[in-house]
């Protein structure tokens, strides 16, 4: 089973109608559905999805995305956290969030090289971004 990390800007495309990204969303998870794949979220991102959706799509939508099951919530540790601290003080021409920086350490310490994004974050830091699977 291949792992893919999904980003914040991935699930709120996919749940919020009028996110520019819905359709695309749609479409990858769709897809991944159908393959043997495994989704990976961190609880940095489940935390700042879920901000984001109450705000954009609704509290009712928001806690469907809380009660979904569909990836597995890797914790970021204490150590993980640090070695995000470490990206964003190296890599100050980049606008990463701390979200950011720990769902790269993750990625990095579960081996996974792929996310689903829709922002340059990931690709600026070396990920390949999931656009769809043929």
């Amino acid at each position: 089973m291949k792992l893919v990390f999904v980003d914040t800007s991935g699930i709120v495309a996919a749940m919020n109608a009028r996110d520019e990204y819905h359709a695309q969303a749609r479409k990858i998870f769709h897809d991944i559905a159908r393959g043997e794949y495994g989704l990976v979220i961190t609880n940095y991102v489940r935390a700042e999805t879920h901000a984001l959706l109450v705000g954009r799509a609704g509290r009712d939508i928001a806690l469907r995305f809380l009660e979904d099951t569909s990836w597995v919530v890797e914790r970021v540790s204490p150590e993980d956290e640090e070695r995000a601290m470490g990206i964003l003080r190296t890599y100050r021409d980049k606008d990463f969030s701390l979200t950011d920086a720990a769902s790269f350490v993750v990625m990095e310490r579960l081996g996974i090289d792929t996310a689903i994004a829709f922002d340059q974050h990931f690709q600026q830091y070396g990920f390949k971004v999931l656009q769809g699977i043929s």
